[in-house]
C-alpha cells in the first residue's frame, strides 16, 4: 500500500504503521530531518505540503493530511490579547478537493476549534477532528494531564514517553519556542494504528 503523509511533523501518525509503501512531505527541514532518523525507509520530501497533494494525489493508495492547527485551536481564543490571525481555510481547501475528486481513501485530521467546523467532520477523538471518505472507530488514547502547557525539560520528556518518540534534541516549530509544540502537533501513534488497520481491513 503507498501511502502518503502530509504535514508529516516527527511522524507520530505514522510510527506503527507496518508493510506500507509511503511518502511523507514536510516544510520544515529541521523537522524532516528528524523524521528520516526515524523512518530512513520512507521518501521524505521537504516541500509544501497543500501544494504537493493538489499535484500528486492520483498516486497513492491512502492520504494523511494533519495540516497545521495552530489558527484553528481554540488557544487563539484563550489568547486573543495578543494574537490575531485567520483561521487557514487551506485545511477546507483539502477536505472540499478530496471529497470531489479523490478516489482513493483519504483522511484529513485537525484539532477541535474555536469556532464551529465549517465542514462537519465524520469523526472525534479525543481533541482531533477527522473528516475521511470512510467510516473507522478508534480508541481515544489518553493525553498526559495540562497537555497543552507541559514545555519544560521533565515535561517534554512525558510528552516523548507517552508518544514512544526519543530524540536529544530541541526542536523548535515555525519560530515557536516551545520545545514541546512540534510534540503536541502529533497524532498518537496507537490512533493512527486503529485507523490504518481499518483500511487496510477494506483492501
Amino acid at each position: 500500500m503507498k501511502v502518503l503523509n502530509l504535514y508529516a511533523g516527527l511522524g507520530g501518525n505514522r510510527k506503527l504503521w507496518k508493510n506500507v509503501e509511503v511518502t511523507a512531505v514536510e516544510n520544515d527541514e529541521k523537522i524532516a530531518n528528524q523524521y528520516k532518523e526515524f523512518y530512513p525507509n520512507d521518501n521524505v520530501i521537504v516541500d509544501d505540503a497543500h501544494n504537493y497533494l493538489l499535484n500528486n494525489y492520483e498516486n497513492y493508495d491512502f492520504i494523511w493530511s494533519s495540516p497545521p492547527c495552530q489558527s484553528h485551536s481554540r488557544m487563539v481564543k484563550a489568547t486573543r490579547h495578543k494574537v490575531r490571525k485567520y483561521p487557514d481555510l487551506k485545511l477546507y481547501e483539502e477536505i472540499i478537493f478530496l471529497k470531489n475528486f479523490c478516489k482513493s481513501y483519504w483522511l484529513v485530521e485537525n484539532v477541535i476549534p474555536y469556532y464551529e467546523p465549517l465542514i462537519k467532520p465524520g469523526q472525534k477523538i479525543g481533541r482531533h477532528l477527522f473528516w475521511s471518505n470512510f467510516e473507522f472507530v478508534a480508541e481515544e488514547i489518553k493525553s498526559p494531564q495540562n497537555f497543552i502547557k507541559l514545555s519544560n525539560k521533565e515535561q517534554l520528556q512525558q510528552l516523548k514517553d507517552w508518544l514512544g518518540i526519543q530524540y536529544d534534541k530541541n526542536i523548535y516549530y515555525k519560530g515557536n519556542h516551545d520545545p514541546a509544540q512540534v510534540l503536541r502537533n502529533c497524532v498518537h501513534p496507537k490512533v493512527g494504528k486503529q485507523i490504518l488497520e481499518y483500511i487496510k481491513e477494506k483492501e
